[in-house]
């Protein structure tokens, strides 16, 4: 790997494991992990301009429109958390997102330069998904299959007895898979067009999944 700064973005449907996987990746190499849950909770926290904005639209039950969003990640981007590199989880969901990230990130003078999409068959998805047990107060995920707690049913950081969230359901899950499919699918062949998409094995367990991670950002 070279010494460039390393802007990514985690790409994959829900339960790929992207929160597990973005969690290693930032350990590894140091660079801040940003989700946009993080950033409107951070902004809206801080009473920035933005989060102004965007918390206007939320307490009425809006949703964000792409300009205030655009906004909130390139104000998150331009801190000096970031100058090192950063992991975008949850960004872009749309080809005018992804449109206008390119756009905004070479403004300043931090572009994307790799693209990581773990790919997953739907129906695996699915049996990960009803088997995903999470943590209420700390917020820890946790698999019934492959990333069980030491103890039965209670979350290994704060002790706190694990449960299943209510979207964590084959029908839910199937409505979320396809509203994926619809708007956030199309930019694996975005990224792929301009070079920048690598497609990791995400069938995988953890460990192996990781080690494909660290081969595609290292280019081995």
């Amino acid at each position: 790997m070279n010494d460039k700064k390393l802007n990514i973005i985690l790409m994959g449907p829900p339960g790929a494991g992207k929160g597990t996987q973005s969690e290693l990746i930032v350990k590894k190499y140091g660079i801040k992990h940003i989700s946009t849950g993080d950033m409107f909770r951070e902004a809206i926290s801080n009473k920035t301009p933005v989060g102004i904005r965007a918390e206007n639209y939320i307490t009425k039950g809006l949703l964000v429109p792409d300009e205030v969003v655009i906004a909130l990640v390139k104000e998150r981007l331009s801190k000096d958390d970031c100058c090192d590199g950063y992991l975008l989880d949850g960004f872009p969901r749309t080809i005018a997102q992804a449109e206008a990230l390119e756009k905004l990130s070479v403004e300043i003078g931090r572009p994307i330069n790799k693209v990581i999409n773990i790919d997953v068959d739907a129906e695996v998805l699915i049996k990960r998904i009803v088997a995903r047990r999470v943590c209420p107060k700390c917020g820890a995920s946790y698999s019934l299959e492959f990333k069980k707690p030491s103890k039965e049913g209670i979350c290994d950081n704060c002790g706190t007895e694990l449960i299943q969230r209510k979207d964590d359901t084959r029908e839910s899950f199937t409505t979320r898979l396809d509203a994926y499919n619809k708007s956030t699918k199309p930019l694996i062949d975005f990224y792929q067009k301009k070079g920048l998409l690598a497609n990791v094995n995400g069938l995988q367990d953890i460990d192996g999944v990781f080690a494909d991670v660290v081969s595609e950002i290292e280019g081995k």
